[in-house]
């Protein structure tokens, strides 16, 4: 699927990206599942949300609920590590469980297409495309659908009653 396609067809079920092991992931998996995607850097103010983050992943999990990190080094390079020392990053210093998958670009023209996808799918404020900073999220539904765009600062657990009516959906 070339990046540039913006198909009516597509939904967040369509794309095929990367996990830390460079290995395909499919997010085909996903379906009927409601993600919450995150892109993560490990050097940035709002890096503490992992916290919270985590906290959502094991209370929603057992009911079809993941939370997909996606580390971007775009804003600020506050994601300066490998793949590796991520997902170390990750696990020794907030016991993140939930899938941390590689490095991506979330702007310009290397944008990883799932995230063109989700940016035209859930535009910000004022009607731009553009991810502002790290720890942008986008709620996706069971179908595969942007149910909504939430600004970096959004602390994960005010999502919380919003994943709550996904899940129900």
């Amino acid at each position: 699927m070339s990046s540039s396609q913006t198909n009516s067809t597509e939904n967040f079920h369509s794309f095929i990206v990367k996990d830390s092991h460079n290995a395909d992931y499919p997010l085909s998996q996903m379906k009927d599942h409601v993600t919450l995607v995150v892109n993560v850097a490990s050097k940035c103010g709002f890096t503490p949300q992992y916290k919270g983050l985590e906290a959502l992943y094991r209370e929603y999990k057992d009911q079809g609920f993941t939370i997909l990190g996606f580390p971007c080094n775009q804003f600020g390079a506050q994601e300066p590590g490998s793949n590796e020392e991520i997902q170390q990053f990750c696990q020794l210093n907030y016991d993140i469980t939930f899938p941390v998958l590689a490095k991506v670009d979330v702007n310009g023209v290397n944008a990883a297409p799932v995230y063109q996808w989700m940016k035209a799918s859930a535009p910000g404020i004022l009607g731009t495309e553009a991810i502002k900073w790290n720890f942008t999220k986008f709620l996706i539904g069971k179908n595969g659908q942007v149910l909504n765009r939430y600004a970096p600062q959004t602390d994960p657990k005010e999502i919380s009653q919003e994943i709550q009516q996904a899940l129900k959906a």
